[in-house]
């Protein structure tokens, strides 16, 4: 029992940082219980976890040097790819995973099924497996194979099936859905509408950027996949200090954007092969989020600052984290030198090794990155 409370003590909050930072974390006046919960397990945790699972969260900040200098302000990203399961999707995961045990819905040998783009079933299954759980995984045959590859190598059942829109009773998470229902002991995960997605990024994520810029931020860009990320985050923030920005980074052909901007989700142009984000719904998650406003995205762009990251900043992520800087640099400029903005490193670039690394796949697409430095910038 003893056990069990540690780990779900970790999964409600960040793994420890040397004193001064939980010092920070004090004075900053959070007093929610389950901050205060966050600090008592990371004075128990300075030397070690309780397994895999206290590892998630506390992801260093990182600044992102040459963005930053160009534009006047600090453009910072928060290194969720160093999560154990290589995704910010790893603190959902948790998150649901706990929320699920404490309710009854999820019993002890039980499996876990989802629909996803690959980020949340891959720390379903991992995290699952050390709390004792099977995983079966749906996703669109258009994932990129590393991420299946991966889920296989966890034993995962993997099903593939086709991109079709949510309408359809074809879409993954309509059949992952149909799966549970049909599985005795299964747990259908269902991020997109289970709001103890964002309850994760309220009580982990959002504390995580307060304390490591000291309060002082004046925007947090992100992108939207199930809305868990901007809805926490945002919701933290705006309750620490309500002039701080909440700003959509949106790719073409999702609809996040149109209903920011104009209250609807009919403005859906243009395409993009990013994966995990652009969503055309409204989920539970988004509900009631607090965002100020929205950017749209291109994918020539966010290939030239995905490439921009690898060579000037040493940073292999994904296409998502690409987008979310985009949107930041954007962000950074239009509201003028001194301000500091706040995004968010996805995942890691090794996941799209034969797409987005693929010299070959970017010129089928028409993205062979071309700009020698920060010239693309103007495109934003």
């Amino acid at each position: 029992m003893a056990a069990r409370q540690s780990v779900e003590h970790a999964a409600i909050g960040p793994r420890s940082h040397p004193k001064p930072e939980k010092t920070r974390l004090k004075r900053s006046g959070v007093d929610s219980a389950a901050v205060r919960e966050t600090r008592v397990a990371a004075e128990a945790h300075d030397v070690w976890t309780s397994g895999i699972c206290g590892a998630v969260g506390r992801t260093p900040m990182i600044r992102l040097r040459h963005l930053s200098e160009a534009t006047g302000c600090e453009i910072l990203g928060k290194a969720e790819f160093l999560n154990p399961g290589g995704s910010v999707k790893d603190r959902a995961a948790l998150g649901m995973i706990v929320d699920a045990e404490r309710s009854g819905r999820l019993v002890a040998g039980g499996t876990i099924v989802e629909g996803t783009a690959g980020n949340t079933g891959i720390g379903l299954a991992l995290l699952g497996l050390a709390r004792g759980y099977k995983a079966r995984i749906v996703v669109p045959e258009t994932v990129s194979i590393e991420k299946i590859t991966l889920l296989r190598a966890l034993g995962v059942d993997v099903r593939t099936v086709p991109q079709v829109p949510y309408s359809n009773p074809g879409n993954y998470q309509h059949v992952a859905r149909k799966l549970a229902e049909e599985e005795p002991g299964a747990w259908w995960a269902n991020q997109f509408d289970n709001t103890a997605n964002r309850e994760a990024h309220f009580r982990t994520t959002g504390p995580e950027i307060w304390e490591q810029t000291q309060g002082r931020l004046s925007a947090f860009v992100a992108a939207i996949g199930s809305g868990g990320t901007i809805a926490g985050v945002g919701r933290y923030l705006k309750e620490r200090d309500r002039s701080v920005r909440v700003v959509c980074a949106d790719p073409h052909g999702a609809a996040m954007w149109s209903w920011i901007k104009h209250g609807h989700t009919r403005f859906t142009e243009g395409d993009s092969v990013a994966e995990g984000i652009g969503q055309n719904r409204v989920t539970r998650n988004l509900a009631d989020a607090p965002i100020d406003d929205a950017v749209r995205v291109g994918d020539r762009v966010a290939v030239e600052m995905l490439y921009h990251l690898l060579r000037r900043e040493g940073l292999s992520v994904g296409l998502s984290a690409a987008i979310n800087v985009c949107a930041a640099v954007k962000v950074a400029r239009e509201s003028g030198r001194g301000g500091t903005v706040v995004t968010v490193l996805c995942d890691g670039g090794a996941r799209y090794a034969s797409t987005l690394f693929n010299p070959d796949w970017l010129a089928r697409h028409d993205l062979s990155p071309r700009a020698p430095g920060l010239e693309f910038m103007e495109q934003l």
